[in-house]
């Protein structure tokens, strides 16, 4: 284990039903094991919403949630951008989302996370593979820390986002032999593993329902082994992520920051 938080600051709540296409949504909030402050609504140069056009609080009431960029009103299909300086996910509107994924938008501080999961069906994970990355549950993710220049390996806990220690060399061999490993767009995207009857399931992800799914296991953590609700939990989110998944395509695949 390391003693330091090198994810993102979200924490995450149960999503109303009719909220997105992922069974959770990151919302207002910091990720276990960073600093408390939330993220920064304000950005530098976030589009300007005209007072006319914009509900005011007093319309839209006090449970409804803004755009942290500009401040409207979000509706059932919202977006979620990293902020690179603080580590966090920020909950922004279509329109400003839109914005963020050019390169270099934000002057390079903003990132929009996709939303799209891809699996390679071409490469089965082996158990031989998982064991030699040494982490001690069933269920992880791993992305591209940006600020720290190497692949970040956590796994849900009752404590939260629990970071494992990686043998880098051996991730970099597990990179050649599953191109999907090292496909990933640093920051917004993941591999997410998880141990299933038949051996292992691994998708490219967003990174965001990770940590969604941080916080759920973090909010339904039971007992010594978690319980029912997170098994069913757990079983719930690779279901989902099998619904969405497409096959990828080297060929067409659209990772990669110019």
């Amino acid at each position: 284990m390391t003693g330091t938080p090198t994810g993102l600051r979200r924490f995450a709540r149960p999503a109303p039903a009719s909220r997105g296409p992922n069974p959770v949504t990151p919302t207002t909030g910091n990720m276990p094991g960073a600093d408390m402050p939330t993220a920064n609504a304000a950005a530098a140069n976030a589009p300007v919403r005209n007072a006319a056009t914009t509900p005011s609080s007093a319309e839209a009431g006090p449970d409804v949630e803004r755009c942290e960029m500009c401040r409207a009103e979000l509706d059932d299909r919202h977006g979620h951008v990293v902020d690179l300086e603080k580590r966090s996910l920020v909950c922004t509107c279509r329109a400003c989302y839109l914005l963020f994924f050019s390169p270099g938008a934000g002057r390079g501080r903003y990132r929009a996370v996709p939303e799209d999961v891809h699996h390679d069906p071409d490469h089965s994970l082996a158990a031989s593979d998982w064991d030699a990355l040494q982490v001690p549950v069933g269920t992880a993710f791993f992305f591209d820390n940006s600020d720290l220049g190497r692949v970040v390996g956590s796994y849900p806990s009752p404590g939260g986002a629990t970071e494992c220690e990686l043998d880098l060399a051996e991730w970099q061999r597990l990179a050649e032999q599953y191109p999907l490993f090292g496909a990933l767009d640093p920051d917004v995207q993941a591999i997410f593993a998880s141990r299933t009857d038949d051996g292992f399931e691994y998708f490219r992800v967003p990174i965001d329902v990770c940590y969604a799914l941080v916080g759920q296991v973090r909010l339904r953590w039971r007992g010594l082994d978690g319980g029912d609700e997170i098994r069913t939990t757990l079983a719930t989110f690779v279901d989902d992520l099998r619904r969405r998944s497409q096959e990828w395509d080297a060929s067409t695949d659209s990772a990669g920051w110019a």
